[in-house]
């Protein structure tokens, strides 16, 4: 059932983001509802108190975000998240949680969550993480990504990124990326958007989207959260460290 003060589905306009809020913590969920409702272009639809609510309510409102706590009881966010992505492939997932969380905050991405807000973000950080992962981009902060690049490098098998190492030659990159889809990849690894970094490699968006559907192929890589991860383990990226 959604919650109090909670939109109904269906009535959303053009350019209206439908939102569907998740945690176990009434007064966080509540003042979230209550911060979302201010906020032009976003309509919640939905606020579950569980994963297992989360999951049933996306199948019921099909929202275009699901803000997701990690940390819930019956189906916790990860859970909730890869079920989410494996049967609504449409609807975006940012998960909410702490600085210290990391131990959840990975495994969510790797399930397929996009973006990251802690639970004390004010309605500026939400609005550009939920603007973020609509547009395709990462909504993850250079901060988090970092993080993410020191976790990934240290996992067996995993060489790690050079701070500040180039795109490889052809002979050097794996699965058979060109030189410009590495470059590409790199970029995806900054949290640029594909505006962003046609604009940086000086060609149309159409092309940009081109290259990144090659390297999804090539990669193996369902999404840009995804390809952060292969990037990072792959060295691929021009992020200091």
């Amino acid at each position: 059932m959604t919650g109090s003060g909670v939109t109904g589905a269906g009535t959303a306009g053009p350019g209206v983001t439908r939102v569907l809020v998740a945690d176990d913590q009434t007064v966080v969920r509540e003042g979230i509802v209550m911060l979302l409702g201010l906020l032009p272009g976003i309509e919640v639809v939905g606020a579950a108190g569980d994963g297992e609510e989360a999951v049933d309510l996306v199948e019921r409102h099909h929202p275009d975000v699901v803000l997701m706590d990690l940390r819930m009881p019956r189906c916790d966010g990860v859970e909730a998240t890869r079920r989410i992505r494996a049967a609504h492939p449409e609807t975006e997932v940012v998960v909410l949680t702490t600085f210290a969380d990391d131990d959840s905050l990975f495994p969510a991405l790797q399930a397929g969550a996009r973006g990251y807000l802690t639970k004390d973000a004010g309605a500026e950080e939400i609005a550009r993480a939920i603007a973020d992962v609509r547009s395709g981009a990462a909504g993850l902060s250079p901060q988090v990504q970092l993080r993410l690049l020191k976790r990934l490098s240290e996992q067996p098998g995993g060489s790690g990124p050079v701070a500040g190492r180039p795109v490889a030659r052809p002979g050097e990159l794996p699965d058979g990326l060109t030189v410009r889809e590495a470059e590409v990849l790199a970029l995806i690894a900054e949290g640029l958007s594909n505006a962003e970094i046609a604009q940086r490699l000086f060609v149309s968006q159409a092309t940009v989207k081109t290259h990144i559907n090659n390297l999804f192929a090539k990669t193996a890589v369902r999404d840009r959260a995804q390809a952060v991860a292969y990037a990072f383990r792959h060295g691929i990226t021009r992020t200091q460290q």
